[in-house]
């Protein structure tokens, strides 16, 4: 039976309060709440407007969509390459395609999980920059990306920087948030993140012009970006004019919005993020300093209190051990596991048409996706949940060394 769960969620009465609060005030549509987490949350990451949404994925797909219809990003459009991580959740790549663009991927460090910035710089060199539009790094586990040189190709190339921060709640980069070193940034409130209340996302941005743009293509494009709908207290700034902005569409857009009541669970959580960052590194150093021992056999995460971290992620670097076998072993020793995600063009099958074009290409990225998984280092792991990961990895790959001298 699982008993160190990779994520989990414990509800507060504060959190609790804030609930029933929306249930009292009958208004489970977007509303203060939302508002109010909005705010929080860009004052958090450090930037002028964030607008909520209902995934991470959403949140991806709403910032393409707007970068597009955006006219001062002649290079943002349909068919343009965006240069991005193979290892990492689909959704980043699903966003890619799901807009009209193409995903370009080059390798990553092994250790951070981070774009090759020197790739990037060969790629755009070897080929035809203006065939790309956007750098979109992936701040994957909550380590960020090398931001100084990306932003500086970027600058070079005439290319947008997106940043991917759906799994790094509060990282930093020279005391800087992931998130508001480029023009835009998505994140996650999935469940096993940071800040998690279930299914929402959020776009962060300090562009008026680029915030304004995803809140009305989040409400399938309507005219109306108001802050708070105020139409029923006849304070619409339209209240005299002929149409009504809420049926009113400017652009083809989605139904990308959230409910108050995952604002309302996230909003106590931003006043303690920085709380859960520091509580998940001492887990993360806690488990390095006991597992120190086998990191010939594995590798353990890169330790550093400017990253907040979504997991513990693990690399099998003995080609004895079978990844599979290993997470099984581990399940039923009570910890739970997932895979690292896999090498997007060469590993998933949604992406197998692009196989072919990046076999041998991205070894960093295929050893990771083969040989890579993670284990929880979340603030409700207990000092004995922590023994239990330790005593489990070190058990298993002691048994795996003396079998295999059999």
């Amino acid at each position: 039976m699982i008993t160190v769960r990779v994520g989990d969620i414990q509800t507060t009465d504060e959190e609790k309060k804030a609930v029933l609060e929306v249930f009292a005030s009958g208004r489970f549509s977007e509303g203060l709440k939302v508002r109010e987490f909005e705010s929080l949350w860009s004052h958090y990451i450090q930037t002028k407007y964030c607008v909520a949404v209902n995934s991470g994925t959403s949140a991806l797909i709403a910032g393409l969509y707007a970068l597009q219809y955006d006219d001062r990003f002649k290079k943002v459009k349909r068919g343009s390459k965006v240069i991005t991580s193979p290892v990492t959740y689909i959704a980043t790549s699903n966003a890619i395609v799901l807009a009209g663009m193409e995903p370009v991927y080059v390798d990553i460090d092994p250790g951070t999980f981070a774009l090759n910035a020197e790739q990037i710089e060969d790629l755009l060199k070897r080929g035809n920059p203006d065939e790309y539009s956007i750098i979109l790094p992936v701040h994957l586990m909550g380590y960020p990306n090398d931001m100084d040189s990306i932003n500086d190709i970027a600058r070079r190339y005439g290319l947008v920087v997106f940043e991917d921060a759906a799994q790094a709640h509060g990282s930093l980069v020279k005391g800087k948030k992931t998130g508001s070193l480029s023009l835009l940034a998505d994140y996650s409130f999935y469940i096993a993140h940071n800040i998690q209340v279930g299914e929402m996302g959020a776009v962060v941005t300090s562009d008026e012009k680029l915030a304004q743009l995803i809140k009305k293509l989040k409400a399938n494009g309507r005219e109306c970006s108001c802050q708070v709908c105020k139409r029923a207290e006849g304070s619409c700034p339209y209240m005299g004019e002929a149409f009504d902005p809420r049926f009113i569409h400017e652009y083809i857009g989605f139904n990308f919005k959230t409910t108050e009541f995952q604002a309302a669970l996230a909003i106590p959580q931003i006043k303690k993020a920085d709380s859960i960052m520091h509580t998940r590194q001492r887990n993360v150093l806690y488990l390095n300093e006991r597992l120190q021992a086998l990191s010939e056999v594995i590798q353990l995460p890169v330790y550093s209190t400017d990253v907040s971290y979504l997991a513990y992620p693990i690399v099998i670097k003995d080609a004895r051990i079978n990844r599979e076998q290993f997470m099984a072993r581990l399940e039923q020793a009570g910890v739970e596991t997932r895979p690292l995600f896999g090498c997007i063009p060469t590993q998933q099958p949604a992406f197998h048409y692009l196989k072919s074009q990046y076999d041998g290409r991205l070894w960093n990225a295929d050893f990771v996706g083969k040989n890579g998984f993670y284990v929880g280092c979340h603030q409700y792991l207990s000092h004995h949940d922590l023994d239990t990961i330790a005593t489990s990895l070190s058990s298993e790959i002691n048994f795996k060394n003396s079998t295999s001298k059999l």
